[in-house]
């Protein structure tokens, strides 16, 4: 799986984590979206769907630009981002 990461999503929102596997040819605010629909549908409706999710890198605490592609960024497997809606 050279195209995709695994990384754990943290949604403070609802305190839970999901472990996912994301592409890395897609931009991050179409990954942002994407995640916002999976986890709202994963908690059935307890997470709310936005189209103001921002992704942060734990441990880092860097705000990932919408229109950058995740390989042009430093996730990477096993990375920790954490999803925040506004």
């Amino acid at each position: 799986m050279n195209d995709k990461v695994n990384i754990k999503i943290i949604v403070p929102e609802i305190n839970q984590t999901f472990n996912v596997f994301l592409p890395i040819n897609k931009k991050m605010g179409t990954i942002a979206s994407l995640l916002n629909k999976a986890i709202n549908e994963l908690t059935n409706g307890d997470f709310p769907i936005t189209t103001s999710s921002k992704l942060y890198n734990v441990d880092t605490l860097e705000l990932y630009d919408a229109n950058i592609l995740l390989f042009n960024t430093d996730i990477r497997n096993g990375t920790r981002l954490v999803i925040l809606t506004k």
